[in-house]
């Protein structure tokens, strides 16, 4: 993608100059034809034109020595002829190395750019599921880095979303997960093609921050107690969850059509999970969640049980999670509001 953006900028130059070329030719062509009448073909006449722009110089094809007019025509021929062709050469050498250049300032900036993250998403893998993962993310007002091994499936992306961090590698490789910032993410999700590769890098996350929440992704779902094993929190099938899916889409349709829409909105509602930080005390709910339009508490968790609906004097202590309908502000708002508590 970065190297399609670079020559992009060249592209009317090379076009221009092309054009130009072609149309020198044609002219000293015909004029070559004109000059020489009838002692001369219109292969003499292109051959003619041709090594004087290439400055070959075998000797003149077509007679000149008794037309003056015709010598001055070549040398017409010849300087736009020349011209042109250096200007084509030129704008050659500079695409190549405007691309370079560029794809090495872009590398050094996006360096830079993941070393100040912190807290952020890894998704390793940006084919069919690695996408909408990416999006949800992005969607939600989430840091996220792409590690992704396939320059097409990583160029489609870009196409679309440019800004985004990523790193052009194997997700497999220590290496590759440390550029990425893993010491410092939340969460991995290994969404690759491939359930050996999403095992692997379930394995070597949690070797490195065994503090970061892993998601596989895996066709055989036979597989998932190796991926526990291998250090996954979670293991997602999509054969498995599309099945729940459909069975839910027959048997409860409006309760699936209202989490379509709510996926669908502009305003990225999401059903959101905010964990109260260690240093509060306990607290009722009225207090460190007041009312707001940007989310509404749905539930608590907290010793392993689920408290649906809280009551607003509900005492709830460090470490309970709050289960949230939210839009990314109300959630952002709601964790900025507990940390600075």
């Amino acid at each position: 993608m970065l190297r399609r953006v670079s020559r992009n900028a060249h592209f009317p130059a090379l076009a221009f100059g092309t054009v130009l070329l072609v149309l020198i030719l044609a002219i000293g062509t015909v004029g070559y034809m004109v000059i020489g009448q009838d002692h001369v073909t219109w292969i003499d006449s292109f051959y003619m034109t041709f090594i004087t722009v290439a400055t070959i110089g075998y000797g003149e094809i077509v007679d000149l020595s008794h037309h003056p007019y015709g010598r001055l025509f070549t040398v017409l021929i010849a300087v736009l002829g020349i011209g042109t062709m250096s200007f084509l050469f030129s704008t050659f050498v500079a695409m190549l190395l405007d691309s370079k250049l560029n794809a090495g300032l872009r590398r050094r900036r996006m360096e830079k750019q993941i070393a100040k993250l912190s807290g952020h998403y890894i998704v390793c893998g940006i084919g069919r599921v690695g996408t909408n993962v990416t999006f949800e993310l992005l969607k939600t007002k989430r840091q996220v880095v792409i590690i992704e091994s396939n320059r097409e499936a990583l160029d489609r992306w870009l196409e679309h979303h440019p800004e985004t961090p990523y790193l052009h590698d194997d997700a497999t490789s220590d290496e590759a997960l440390n550029a990425a910032g893993l010491m410092k993410a939340v969460g991995v999700f290994a969404v690759t093609p491939e359930d050996s590769q999403n095992l692997m890098v379930s394995l070597s996350v949690k070797l490195l921050n065994p503090k970061a929440r892993v998601v596989a992704r895996l066709h055989d779902i036979s597989n998932a107690k190796k991926a526990k094993r291998a250090g996954a929190d979670e293991v997602i099938s999509p054969d498995f969850t599309g099945g729940m899916r459909i069975a839910s889409a027959m048997v409860r349709p409006h309760v699936v059509t209202f989490m379509d829409e709510m996926l669908r909105t502009d305003e990225g509602l999401r059903v959101e999970e905010v964990t109260i930080p260690s240093h509060f005390e306990a607290t009722p709910l009225i207090e460190l969640v007041p009312k707001s339009r940007d989310y509404i508490l749905m539930a608590t968790h907290e010793h392993g049980k689920w408290v649906f609906n809280p009551a607003d004097d509900h005492v709830v202590k460090a470490g309970t999670t709050l289960v949230l309908m939210a839009n990314p502000g109300g959630r952002a708002h709601l964790e900025h509001r507990l940390n600075e508590g």
